[in-house]
C-alpha cells in the first residue's frame, strides 16, 4: 500500500497498487515483434493494457497485457477500461538492469503533469493511465525479464479523509444503485466505450447522473462545497481504492481547490455474482483537498512495481518449459536465420529459405550430415531402381520396382530441390532424370577418401523454352576443373549434370569388388565438410534472383563482386582435403548425356517405366547407343589408329 500522509487527526488514505499480469500471449508476440520488425531497434515502443473492475473478493487489482497488447487499434475487453503504455526492449540483459529507471519514471510523470496542466486530461482521461514496461527477451532460453512501472503523481501535501470508506450500499439507497448503474451504462453506450475510466456525478434522492470530465464547469455549476466523481476501481478492498485514483486526485488538487474543498470518490465496482449484476459493493468516501497551489514543477512520483519476493526488482518469466521440444527446435533454427537479417546480411530472404521443401535421397553418413543442417526430417524407406541392377519380370518384382519409380517421381515432383547423397554412381541415375525432366534443382554430392564433389544440376529451361544449348563436344577438359575463364559467364541451364563428365554410362559398381571398393572409405571430416557445402550451395541458389538458372561463379570470381548476399553460386566445388583447398569448377551439359540429354529425356517422357525397365534390365550399352556415346567411342578409336 502507498500511504498519503496528512492530518494527525484524520485518517491516512491508501492506494492498492497494481499487479501486472502479462499473458503467455503478450511473451509470445513480443517474441515475433523482436525477431521480425524490432531486431536491435531500443527504441520505445506505445502498447496498452486494460484492467478489470469485477473481480471476486481476494484477488489483486490487475494490469493485463495480453497478445493484442501491439495493436494500439485493438478493441479493449469487454467491461475493461484501456490503460496506454511505452515498451522499453532491451538487447541485453546488462542493458535492462542498467537502464535508467529513475529517468524512465520522471519522463512519463512529466507526460501525466502536462496532461493534467493542459488540460487534455479531462478530454482524454485515459492519459492519466500510463505505465511502462522495461523488458528484456533471452530468446535462446524463452526467459523473459521484466519491470513494470504504473507511474502515480505524489501530492504535495496530504490528502486526508473525511468520511469513509464504506459500501455504496450504505450511503446509497437501492433505487439509487439502480439509477448509477443505468446513467452508467448509457453515458458508456453513447460514447462507444466498454467502460469509462473517470466520470463525474451528481445525485439527490430521486435521480443519479452521470458526465465526462470535459463537462465539468457545467455540470457542477451552483455548486460550492464539494463534487463527487466516479472511478473505475480494479480494487476490491473494502478499505482501499485502487492505484488509477492517484493520478486523478492529483488533476483534481490542481485544477479545483480552489473552487471545492472536498471531494467524494465513488469507487464504482462492477461485479457479476451468479448472473446477477452487483454494484452494491462499491466504495464511497470524501477526502478533503489541498488548500496549497502546485507550483509549475512535476510532482515526485512512484510507480515501479516490487518483485515477488516484496523488494524493489524486475521479475523473470521461464517459457521453457511449457514449450514443445519440436516447436523448441524448429524455432531455434528460426531464431538462427532471422538473427542473421539484423546485421550481418539485412538482404538475406527468409522465405525462400524457410518455405523450401527439400529431398534427401541417401540416409548414410552424407545424408544425416545434409539432414542435421537442414533440420528438416521425415522418412521414407524404399528402394531406388538402378542401370545395370536387372528387374527380374516376376510380378512381384517388377510391380515393386514400378512402386518404387512411382513413389520416387511423386516425391520428387513435391519438393523443389533434391539432394543426391547416395553411395554409388548408378543409384543417383534415375533421380537425376526425374529431377531434369521435372525442371527441379537438384544438389549433387559425393566423397572419394580425401576428396568430394558438391555441384548443383543445370536446370533445364521450360519446354516450351527448348532445352538450351548442349556442350557437343567431349565434356572434359582442362579448361572445367581449373574453372578457367574459357567457360565464365555460363548460365544454370547451359550446366551439366553429375552425369555429363562421364563417357560411359552407369552400371553396377559393387560387382566384383572386395568390401573396401564397395564401401566409401572417406576422412572422417569429409562427410560433415561436404554435407556443409551442399546446403550452403542450395541456399547460395535460391538467394539469387534467377535460382538455378544463375550464372554459375567460378574461381576466378573470388575477387569480384558476389552475385548474392550470401556471396558466389558456383557450379562446381571440388575439395581436396589433403591440402586443404577448394576450386570452383564449371563444365557445360553434354549432348550425349546419359542423364540429362534430350534423347534420354524424350524417351523418359514418352515411355515411362517401360524405357526404365529396359535401362535397368540392359547394360550400360543400352544407354550409350541411345546417346551416341558408343559412335563416340567407335569415332575415337577410329582416329587413333
Amino acid at each position: 500500500m502507498a500511504a498519503a500522509t496528512g492530518d494527525p487527526g484524520l485518517s491516512k488514505l491508501q492506494f492498492a497498487p497494481f499487479s501486472s499480469a502479462l499473458d503467455v500471449g503478450f511473451w509470445h508476440e513480443l517474441t515475433q515483434k523482436k525477431l521480425n520488425e524490432y531486431r536491435l531497434d531500443e527504441a520505445p515502443k506505445d502498447i496498452k493494457g486494460y484492467y478489470y473492475n469485477g473481480d471476486s473478493a481476494g484477488l489483486p487489482a490487475r494490469l493485463t497485457l495480453e497478445f493484442s497488447a501491439f495493436d494500439m487499434s485493438a478493441p479493449t475487453p469487454a467491461r475493461c477500461c484501456p490503460a496506454i503504455g511505452t515498451l522499453y526492449n532491451t538487447n541485453t540483459l546488462e542493458s535492462f538492469k542498467t537502464a535508467d529507471k529513475k529517468l524512465l519514471l520522471e519522463q512519463a510523470a512529466n507526460e501525466i503533469w502536462e496532461s493534467i496542466k493542459s488540460g487534455t486530461a479531462l478530454e482524454n482521461p485515459v492519459l492519466l493511465n500510463k505505465f511502462l514496461l522495461l523488458t528484456f527477451a533471452d530468446l535462446k532460453k524463452y526467459h523473459f525479464y521484466y519491470w513494470f512501472c504504473y507511474p502515480a503523481l505524489c501530492l504535495p501535501e496530504s490528502l486526508p479523509l473525511i468520511q469513509g470508506p464504506v459500501g455504496l450500499d450504505q450511503r446509497f439507497s437501492l433505487k439509487q444503485i439502480e439509477a448509477l448503474e443505468c446513467a452508467y451504462d448509457n453515458l458508456c453506450q453513447t460514447e462507444g466505450v466498454t467502460a469509462l475510466p473517470y466520470f463525474l456525478i451528481k445525485y439527490d434522492e430521486n435521480m443519479v447522473l452521470v458526465s465526462l470530465l470535459k463537462h465539468y464547469s457545467d455540470f457542477f455549476q451552483g455548486q460550492r462545497t464539494k463534487i463527487t466523481i466516479g472511478v473505475y476501481d480494479p480494487c476490491n478492498l473494502a478499505q482501499y481504492p485502487g492505484w488509477p485514483l492517484r493520478n486523478f486526485l492529483v488533476l483534481a488538487a490542481h485544477r479545483w481547490s480552489s473552487s471545492f474543498q472536498s471531494v467524494e470518490v465513488v469507487c464504482f465496482r462492477d461485479r457479476t455474482m451468479q448472473g446477477a449484476r452487483d454494484v452494491a459493493h462499491s466504495i464511497i468516501f470524501e477526502v478533503k483537498l489541498p488548500e496549497m497551489a502546485f507550483s509549475p514543477d512535476c510532482p515526485k512520483a512512484v510507480g515501479w512495481e516490487k518483485n515477488q519476493k516484496g523488494g524493489m526488482g524486475p521479475r523473470m518469466v521461464n517459457l521453457s518449459e511449457c514449450m514443445d521440444p519440436k516447436r523448441l527446435a524448429e524455432s531455434s533454427v528460426d531464431l538462427n536465420l532471422k538473427l542473421m537479417c539484423w546485421r550481418l546480411v539485412p538482404t538475406l530472404d527468409l522465405d525462400k529459405v524457410v518455405s523450401v521443401k527439400c529431398l534427401l535421397l541417401g540416409a548414410g553418413t552424407l545424408g544425416c550430415n545434409v539432414a542435421r543442417t537442414l533440420m528438416n526430417a521425415r522418412g521414407f524407406n524404399m528402394s531406388i531402381p538402378m542401370p545395370g541392377h536387372p528387374v527380374n519380370f516376376s510380378s512381384v518384382t517388377l510391380e515393386q520396382a514400378r512402386r518404387d519409380v512411382e513413389q520416387l517421381e511423386q516425391l520428387i515432383e513435391s519438393h523443389d530441390v533434391v539432394f543426391l547423397l547416395m553411395d554409388t554412381r548408378e543409384s543417383r541415375w534415375l533421380p537425376a532424370v526425374i529431377a531434369a525432366s521435372k525442371r527441379k534443382l537438384v544438389i549433387n554430392a559425393a566423397l572419394g577418401f580425401d576428396t568430394f564433389v558438391v555441384m548443383r544440376h543445370g536446370l533445364k529451361k521450360p519446354k516450351q523454352q527448348g532445352a538450351g544449348d548442349l556442350c557437343p563436344n567431349h565434356p572434359v577438359a582442362s579448361a572445367d576443373l581449373l574453372g578457367s575463364s574459357l567457360f565464365a559467364n555460363i548460365p544454370g541451364y547451359k550446366l551439366g549434370c553429375y552425369f555429363c563428365n562421364d563417357v560411359v554410362a552407369p552400371g553396377d559398381s559393387t560387382r566384383d569388388r572386395t568390401l573396401d571398393q564397395q564401401c566409401t572409405v572417406s576422412r572422417p571430416g569429409l562427410a560433415v565438410i561436404a554435407g556443409a557445402l551442399a546446403v550452403e550451395l542450395m541456399v547460395s541458389v535460391l538467394q539469387h534472383p534467377e535460382g538455378g538458372y544463375a550464372i554459375a561463379s567460378s574461381s576466378d570470381d573470388r575477387m569480384n563482386e558476389p552475385p548474392t548476399s550470401l556471396g558466389l553460386v558456383p557450379h562446381q566445388i571440388r575439395g581436396f582435403l589433403s591440402r586443404f583447398d577448394n576450386v570452383l569448377p564449371v563444365s557445360l551439359a553434354f549432348d550425349k548425356c546419359t542423364a540429362c540429354s534430350s534423347k534420354v529425356l524424350d524417351q523418359y517422357e514418352r515411355e515411362g517405366f517401360n524405357f526404365l525397365a529396359k535401362v535397368f534390365n540392359s547394360s550400360h550399352s543400352f544407354l550409350e547407343d541411345l546417346t551416341g556415346l558408343t559412335l563416340l567411342h567407335q569415332e575415337t578409336q577410329a582416329a587413333e589408329h
